[in-house]
């Protein structure tokens, strides 16, 4: 935080520094990032293409799938051009606007908390299909899920409402140079005049009862997944029906993993080069990875990849 002083000028546009010490090497990651990037945009479109083409995965997993795949679009669009053009050294690519940083931030906030609660909605899918299957078209109808989903939607979105309007108060009277490629919340906190005492707590905790919430839906429903596959005699069984969460399961810790070590950590593992490592491993590279990770890891998706992406199917329409 800066020493407030009350001969100060309102900052109206921030310079993001994004990654300064790899000047030789700008190329390379503009490429590298550039092939993630339009990795995970064809990758996601691949997801919805299928589901929505092959019949056989008009089922609510593949129902949320489709949202997921949807939601890894736009967060990571939401930061990725930006950067590329930064690279590259685009007139304007670095800098951004107060107002625009605040709606990336708020945009960014809104599509990670959505990412959270989406992925528990996965999980009480995969609780219900495997603990209760006798039960499944009744508690997991297409009613249920539709709502289910647009929860998500609507409870992410209200996520960065007041963590937004508390940032919107400060003052930020200079440096403006962003510290990251992103406007994420820490680099944006360390140029501002004003006490963010406050504004930190409320980001924790706002963070933190987003986390506890999803995972604790997550950590009892494959609490109850296990304590099931546990009773089930036959192993080839006891892995068939493990088989169909595997790779949500897999998501789940990719993702939780790096935003509970990012967000719900102490001040003295903080470190603004290593934030970053772990930003771009959670805004890009998982985002990349979890349509390998469904169509790898799921049978049903890479078969429905086989006859979607196939002459046949096309001859056949």
């Amino acid at each position: 935080m800066q020493p407030y002083t009350k001969n100060w000028t309102q900052v109206t546009e921030f310079v993001m520094m994004g990654f300064a010490g790899i000047h030789e090497a700008h190329l390379l990651f503009f490429i590298l990032f550039l092939t993630m990037y339009l990795f995970t945009l064809v990758e996601n479109l691949a997801i919805i293409l299928v589901v929505g083409l092959d019949h056989r995965l008009w089922r609510p997993m593949y129902f949320f799938l489709t949202h997921l795949s949807c939601l890894e679009i736009w967060y990571t669009s939401v930061t990725v051009p930006k950067m590329l053009a930064g690279f590259i050294g685009v007139d304007g690519g670095k800098n951004i606007s107060y107002a625009g940083c605040l709606s990336q931030l708020f945009i960014f906030t809104f599509l990670g908390a959505t990412e959270c609660f989406l992925l528990a909605a996965m999980a009480y899918d995969r609780y219900v299909a495997i603990c209760m299957p006798l039960h499944y078209g009744s508690l997991v109808s297409w009613g249920t899920c539709i709502r289910l989903a647009a929860a998500c939607w609507l409870v992410g979105f209200l996520t960065p409402i007041l963590p937004i309007y508390l940032m919107s108060q400060l003052t930020f009277c200079g440096p403006n140079v962003i510290d990251h490629f992103f406007c994420d919340a820490s680099p944006l906190l360390a140029l501002s005049c004003s006490d963010v005492t406050w504004k930190e707590t409320v980001d924790f905790l706002v963070s933190l009862a987003v986390l506890l919430a999803s995972s604790t839906v997550i950590a009892v429903s494959y609490g109850n997944i296990v304590w099931t596959l546990l009773h089930i005699r036959s192993v080839a069984e006891r892995w068939k029906a493990f088989s169909t969460c595997a790779a949500h399961l897999t998501v789940v810790s990719l993702f939780y993993g790096t935003l509970f070590f990012m967000y719900v950590r102490t001040k003295v593992t903080s470190s603004i080069n290593f934030n970053k490592v772990v930003s771009v491993f959670y805004s890009i590279v998982t985002p990349m990875l979890n349509p390998l990770i469904y169509s790898l890891r799921n049978k049903e998706v890479k078969g429905a990849l086989g006859r979607v992406f196939s002459l046949k199917f096309w001859k056949g329409q």
